[in-house]
């Protein structure tokens, strides 16, 4: 039995613990450590048991959590460390419970992963994981599931991270409501760092709603914060302004002055994107649904001076990569406002940016200088810009450890390479040097060799360690804590990285960009027609006979209709079954906005290409046609390129591979004879249905016949999917294989349709092949009914296995018609 004088000094040591928090917190660090040594000299007066061995290790638990909000992290880890030896010692007498280790473990983890230390924070919370799994804690579990996918968002892997969050909400829907906006918020930004703008407004749709309600200022601020950035990356300025301004003011309230200086700049870059937007202008603009009243109708007065004040403002809570951005947006405010000379000092006030320095930061550096240039008449300087900035781009897309985060560097070079091509076009009316510079902007993703890992493992580390310590340090800014230790490691880390140097990139090792020479040698007796629009003008470069030709060929905005709307038509008509009067009208529709494209895109080309096969490279909408549909091509080999860079890597790449792949997923019964007769036409071939036999099965094969339901998501086409028997196949799975399949047919499904993202990089299903390797993938951009996706295949299959070329094959496999069998040939 406890006598009373101890169970009144237990009471006091944990009132003790409780408030040295908060006095830390409102008062003075000092003053909230003092009340813990207080509690730790009472601990020492408790007799021995579990209360003393546990209420010890919660007062050094605190003393860290005290020590990390001040910014003291290597301190605080160290009285981490201590605290989990005495808990596991405990534990293993019996006088300690797994909860309470449990707990350490996730704190101890959660300040790992503050202090940029991700494979030690891992550590902690798998071990954290494996102790709830034991002692049945799903609470426990799913909290420290929320910290690993933190942890997995802070070293790059975005699908590990998501689903860890996903599994996180599940159990806390059941036994933790309130938690569910929280984990909502925190796989948001997971979404929005991996480009899923719409998923990422969803989850913080339904998450404003709660906290709405809840009035919880901090999490409703920022899960405000964060659906203003989607709905930027959404192209909603308007509706991005409203939700800032929101959140502005709720940070404001709380003191929260860091974060509401990232708000006020989130807002202002939602005015100015706005403002450049069509229809955008000086006066007034109305923020969409879910922002307050009195934020529906707000003058819009962006001006330098404001921009730069906020600058100001910045630097002085330490958010100096941010301040340099508010700097370079009043620069390009000036310039539109046509005073150059304001811009030049604005700009040159700016500093270069450091080696840690964000590359959206630095590319938005030489975009300023390159508007400079053209606003004084210097479109040569310009292009230097232009040339410099791209070219520094790709050396950090080269250390990209991922293919969503090599394509999604694409996005800060977008407005620089915008700016070089349009020029070009403007001034030049050149082919070659069009085409020079549409390589050297569009779908750079593709001119990669893959590599699996990183050949040095230690390099690899500390690339990981030093991405997560970057965002370490501004997190810290926007806590208000100390960064000046962190600032420290940091700086070490990026010398021990530029020491060991970048040997090789996680996902590939890089390739030059091709030229017009080395294009036209590889042509032959083919054309290649590259696409681009610019300035609401559709172009095409035309590489044929040795000769570089430049085509207008009209208003970019009617040709992207019309081929959205073909594209409606052809997959009203996919099912297999469709009524004959609603078949024959949908079908006359198609025919005629066939006709229509194929006089927008092709007519003007005739003169150039004749009847030759064709290499196409197209722009926006124009990944989505099926060109074998448009009647100058019908039964005329096409294939499809992001670039001719791509291209000419696909072209060239040769393997010894002989195997041959099968796959049939579920509910497909036409699918179910198409493979049954492949395995007679390719003796040996290898049948396979699970996730994980198909994808070992695909790593080295020659030829992969994949005949399976999916789904393209357009969001981000790296979790595009085929339904297997067992469950889905992601893009980025089939992405990683060592060894990518030769060719790839995907026999069902709008699998070929991508997600065009800045640059023109144009990632789906197919799009992740080729970008892993893969020389050719057919597949539909369309939706394809069952039965004519069988036939279409058994005719291919059947040409394919008598010596013709994939291209070849497929064009004559479609013709019969080409409104039903939407497929296309892409690589080479």
């Amino acid at each position: 039995m406890i006598s009373a004088g101890v169970e009144a000094t237990t009471v006091r040591i944990r009132i003790l613990i409780t408030l040295s928090y908060g006095e830390a917190e409102t008062g003075s660090v000092e003053d909230g450590l003092a009340h813990l040594r207080t509690a730790g000299e009472l601990v020492s007066t408790l007799p021995e048991g579990p209360d003393a061995v546990g209420l010890r290790a919660i007062v050094k638990d605190q003393q860290a959590l005290i020590l990390h909000r001040a910014g003291r992290t290597a301190e605080a880890i160290a009285l981490y460390d201590e605290s989990v030896r005495q808990l596991e010692d405990g534990r293993a007498s019996g006088a300690v419970g797994t909860a309470t280790l449990a707990t350490a473990l996730v704190n101890r983890g959660l300040t790992h992963i503050a202090f940029g230390l991700p494979e030690a924070a891992e550590r902690d919370v798998l071990r954290a994981i494996d102790l709830a799994e034991a002692d049945d804690l799903p609470l426990m579990k799913a909290k420290a599931l929320g910290n690993l996918g933190d942890i997995a968002h802070l070293t790059g892997d975005v699908p590990r991270s998501l689903a860890c969050h996903e599994q996180a909400e599940r159990v806390f829907r059941v036994l933790a409501p309130d938690l569910v906006a929280r984990t909502q918020i925190d796989r948001a930004r997971v979404m929005l760092a991996a480009g899923l703008a719409d998923e990422a407004a969803r989850q913080l749709d339904e998450a404003l709603v709660v906290l709405r309600r809840r009035r919880v200022g901090q999490d409703l601020a920022e899960a405000e914060l964060a659906r203003a950035a989607a709905a930027l990356l959404q192209g909603d300025p308007v509706t991005a302004w409203g939700l800032a301004g929101q959140a502005r003011r709720r940070f404001r309230r709380r003191g929260s002055t860091s974060w509401a200086e990232l708000a006020a700049l989130t807002r202002m870059r939602a005015e100015f994107a706005w403002s450049a937007s069509p229809g955008g202008a000086a006066g007034t603009f109305v923020p969409a649904q879910g922002v307050s009243p009195e934020a529906r109708r707000v003058p819009a007065r962006l001006t330098p001076a404001r921009a730069a004040r906020l600058a100001e403002r910045l630097g002085a809570v330490g958010l100096t990569d941010e301040a340099a951005v508010a700097t370079l947006l009043a620069a390009r405010v000036a310039v539109r406002r046509g005073d150059v000379v304001g811009a030049r000092a604005l700009v040159d006030g700016v500093p270069e940016p450091g080696p840690i320095a964000p590359v959206d930061h630095r590319m938005l550096a030489r975009l300023c200088r390159a508007e400079l240039a053209v606003a004084v008449g210097a479109p040569g300087v310009a292009l230097r810009e232009a040339a410099e900035g791209l070219a520094e781009l790709g050396r950090v897309r080269d250390r990209m450890g991922g293919l969503d985060l090599v394509c999604g560097t694409a996005v800060h070079g977008r407005e620089l390479g915008e700016l070089a091509v349009g020029l070009v076009l403007d001034h030049d009316g050149d082919a070659e040097a069009t085409f020079e510079w549409l390589e050297r902007t569009r779908a750079q993703v593709y001119r990669y060799e893959p590599l699996p890992v990183i050949e040095d493992r230690v390099l690899a580390r500390r690339v990981a360690e030093s991405r997560s310590l970057s965002r370490a340090v501004q997190q810290a800014r926007l806590d208000g804590r100390p960064v000046a230790e962190l600032e420290a490691r940091l700086d070490a880390l990026q010398a021990e990285v530029a020491r060991l140097g970048w040997h090789t990139s996680v996902w590939g090792r890089p390739r030059p960009v091709c030229g017009v020479a080395e294009v036209r040698a590889a042509l032959g007796a083919r054309a290649m027609v590259s696409f681009v629009a610019h300035g609401g003008v559709l172009w095409a470069v035309v590489l044929v006979a040795g000769e570089a030709a430049l085509v207008r060929l009209g208003a970019a905005a009617a040709v992207f209709e019309l081929a959205r709307q073909l594209h409606a038509d052809v997959d009203v008509l996919a099912p297999d079954h469709l009524p004959e009067v609603l078949a024959s009208a949908v079908t006359a529709s198609a025919a005629r906005r066939a006709e229509r494209l194929d006089a927008a895109l092709v007519g003007p080309l005739a003169g150039l290409v004749g009847g030759r096969e064709l290499v196409v490279v197209p722009t926006g909408d124009l990944y989505a046609v099926p060109w074998g549909a448009l009647p100058s091509l019908r039964g005329r080999p096409v294939v499809v390129a992001p670039s001719a860079t791509a291209w000419l890597n696909a072209v060239s790449a040769r393997t010894s591979a002989s195997r041959v792949v099968l796959v049939g997923g579920p509910d497909l019964p036409e699918a179910v004879g198409e493979v049954s007769d492949l395995r007679c036409a390719y003796p040996g071939a290898v049948q396979v249905e699970a996730v994980g036999d198909v994808l070992a099965a695909l790593d080295g094969a020659r030829l992969a016949h994949i005949a399976a339901h999916g789904e393209h998501v357009a969001d981000n086409a790296l979790f595009s999917r085929l339904e297997l028997v067992d469950g889905p196949l992601f893009a980025h799975e089939a992405a990683r294989l060592p060894t990518a399949p030769e060719q790839v047919v995907l026999a069902a499904c709008s699998l070929a349709l991508s997600h065009i993202r800045p640059g023109d990089e144009a990632l789906g299903f197919a799009g992740a092949l080729l970008a892993s390797g893969s020389r050719t993938v057919v597949a539909a951009v369309n939706k394809v009914g069952d039965r004519a996706a069988a036939v279409t295949m058994e005719a291919f299959h059947k040409l394919l296995a008598e010596g013709k070329p994939a291209a070849h094959a497929l064009a004559e496999a479609t013709a019969v018609d080409p409104l039903r069998r939407p497929f296309v040939c892409f690589g080479s």
